[in-house]
């Protein structure tokens, strides 16, 4: 019989390998077959349909009233904000730059809790983010430099998609004391579409659907079911069988799913736009990032 913690390590392996999928497969039907915020208004949607479906059929849970701003806020930064923010940047932008900057996640979560949680800063966190941020930046701005995918803008947004998310998780450390995951998840989806509605509807009616294809559903499908919903469940299980240091250690796994996709598509599918995306420079800045989160992740020695 498989552990649980056996268990907990193969969903997030699992979780974590579908973010490092999605980063090429999202990209492949945008802006040809869909605009990024008419994509957004479909997964908001669909997966808030979805959670709230689970949360009446099982999570027996009631929000208190003087929670319900908090969460809007949460719905503001990890849902319309983070993936308005993350379908435009890679929309512009390689899968692989995406994939490092999006590894940066932990550093930022770290910043947002010194600030707001007055978290304690150690000798190690300073250096840790130190070096992670000198990976992001340079990365970022060696977009606007570089060939193949890359641009300037396309990695700013995706920066500021992992800065939203990682602010949304500091808020929502409480709330996810308080109540089921998801019951957070449920409002999460809901405010995030109600805000999105404005801007996604007229680009989702002005689709054209009939220029679809089998392809296109299945990307479609693929970013709700497993990029939203079965990634998110995964990494559910995972937090109740494992301490969150070795969870997010697996973000790691991300930008070698994207170079590995990346690498088949360029060399064995000829795509020549992707053949250009993986150079020395990206190698380098993806190992500053992950020395910087490696850092910080470590014990102070007392």
């Amino acid at each position: 019989m498989i552990k649980d913690t056996t268990k907990a390590h193969l969903a997030l392996l699992g979780a974590n390998a579908i973010y490092g999928a999605n980063y090429i497969i999202a990209k492949g039907i945008m802006p040809n077959k869909i605009n990024p915020t008419g994509f957004v208004f479909i997964r908001l949607s669909c997966c808030a349909l979805l959670f709230w479906i689970i949360k009446f059929l099982f999570i027996k849970e009631k929000v208190k009233k003087k929670d319900l701003l908090m969460l809007a806020l949460c719905g503001l930064l990890g849902g319309a904000a983070n993936q308005m923010l993350f379908f435009h940047g890679i929309n512009l932008t390689s899968p692989i730059d995406a994939s490092i900057i999006q590894t940066a996640t932990p550093v930022l979560v770290l910043i947002f809790s010194i600030i707001i949680l007055k978290e304690r800063v150690t000798k190690n966190k300073l250096i840790g983010i130190t070096i992670a941020g000198i990976g992001a930046i340079f990365l970022i701005l060696y977009g606007n430099k570089t060939v193949g995918t890359s641009s300037f803008l396309g990695n700013l947004l995706v920066f500021l998609n992992a800065s939203s998310y990682g602010l949304y998780l500091v808020i929502a450390k409480t709330l996810i004391k308080k109540y089921h995951a998801i019951t957070v998840a449920s409002w999460l989806f809901l405010f995030g579409f109600i805000y999105v509605f404005p801007f996604g509807i007229n680009d989702f009616l002005n689709t054209d659907f009939a220029a679809f294809t089998t392809s296109t559903y299945l990307t479609i499908g693929y970013v709700v079911l497993f990029t939203t919903f079965f990634a998110y469940l995964f990494n559910i299980y995972a937090l109740n069988h494992l301490a969150p240091s070795v969870t997010s250690s697996y973000v790691y796994l991300q930008p070698v799913v994207s170079f590995i996709l990346v690498s088949v598509l360029a060399y064995i599918f000829a795509q020549t736009q992707y053949a250009q995306d993986i150079n020395f420079i990206k190698i380098l800045c993806c190992v500053l990032v992950a020395t910087g989160v490696y850092i910080i992740s470590k014990p102070q020695k007392k």
